[in-house]
């Protein structure tokens, strides 16, 4: 049986036009029964690269039998030339941070998906301590086990005071190698909970993964790598998914 943490991530490919641009990571959040899709923000818009996707592609498994069946699901972006994503911000701007709602009825009636829900967000911010053990879970340069379709998982620590927004800014730190292709992965721990089947869930979605983090001044003859990243808090997601939510939605405020 596949972990259902694997099955809870999808590779993401955008498309403009029908012809497939990048390659990302997203996953699955569900809430009020209904069920979203949850990225980067820069995944689906990046001014400062001029990147203006019409569409996605996602991959779903259709069989719980058989890891290797799957089906490209397509997402428009837009209707009528608005967007059907929905980002937000905070006190300090944008977050990078997006969520697409899915329509059910056009989902395969095999399908075989895991999903993050609310009560998998962290509540209590002091139950994290930095140097805490994490995973980042997805697509880095869309690598993956492309025959059973499934993302693989970073080893990862928290590199900042979780709950302190880092720099004013509405993001943690993590310390792990990761890549493009990554940008859009949940940012988990394992829950205390006893539960570890397989087909649970026993994960705390701390964050979103959005960027790697540099300093200005390295000298790149000289010196590596930072080799530290954003992750967004996720009660991003919260904001984003409750009913009537649009795109000028707010992330809940952290601790100062």
């Amino acid at each position: 049986m596949i972990e259902s943490l694997l099955l809870a991530v999808t590779h993401v490919t955008t498309t403009l036009n029908g012809a497939e641009i990048t390659n990302a990571t997203g996953f699955f959040f569900e809430r009020d029964h209904r069920l979203y899709l949850v990225t980067a923000r820069h995944v689906l818009r990046d001014e400062e690269c001029g990147h203006y996707p019409d569409g996605l592609l996602i991959e779903l498994h259709v069989d719980p039998a058989n890891a290797v069946e799957v089906t490209r699901l397509s997402i428009p972006l837009f209707r009528n030339a608005m967007p059907l994503w929905r980002e937000g911000s905070d006190s300090a701007g944008e977050v990078d941070v997006a969520v697409v709602e899915l329509d059910r009825s056009t989902l395969p009636a095999t399908l075989s998906v895991a999903v993050f829900k609310p009560d998998h967000l962290v509540s209590q911010y002091d139950e994290i301590e930095v140097g805490t053990s994490i995973l980042i879970v997805g697509f880095p340069l869309g690598f993956h086990d492309a025959l059973h379709h499934l993302p693989v998982a970073r080893q990862a620590i928290v590199a900042s005071s979780f709950g302190l927004r880092f720099q004013g800014e509405g993001y943690f730190l993590t310390d792990a190698r990761m890549h493009r292709g990554a940008s859009g992965a949940p940012v988990v721990a394992r829950s205390p909970s006893p539960s570890s089947g397989r087909a649970d869930m026993p994960w705390r979605l701390l964050g979103v993964h959005t960027s790697r983090m540099d300093v200005n001044n390295r000298d790149l003859s000289e010196d590596e790598r930072l080799n530290l990243n954003c992750a967004w808090y996720s009660d991003i997601i919260l904001s984003l998914t409750e009913p009537g939510a649009g795109s000028d939605s707010s992330s809940a405020a952290k601790k100062s």
